[in-house]
């Protein structure tokens, strides 16, 4: 298991990131706008730094869902190998069947 504070604060960054995406991505579309003149252009960079670091998409970290481990992600089930390894033996997961010789 994880631990619960690293969780938690990936859960905040999902959150800060959905809340400031429309304000950031007005503000890059206004930074790469070649056309604007570079005092506005500036402004807007300035701006986009005074945004919450944590509001960034890249910040977030994929974590299983099952046990919060950051590593070996699966996207498509959203778990870690370990714990689909676990989920799989049980039979839990439909169609996955694990072969154990």
């Amino acid at each position: 298991m994880a631990k619960k504070s690293a969780v938690e604060k990936n859960e905040h960054r999902r959150k800060l990131a959905k809340n400031y995406s429309g304000k950031r991505s007005r503000l890059k579309a206004l930074i790469s706008d070649k056309d604007l003149p570079i005092e506005e252009r500036f402004a807007a960079v300035l701006k986009l730094a005074q945004l919450p670091r944590n509001s960034a998409k890249v910040r977030i970290r994929n974590r299983c869902e099952v046990t919060g481990r950051p590593r070996a992600f699966y996207r498509k089930l959203k778990m870690s190998r370990i714990a689909l390894r676990e989920l799989g033996s049980q039979g839990q997961i439909p169609g996955l069947v694990k072969s154990s010789w």
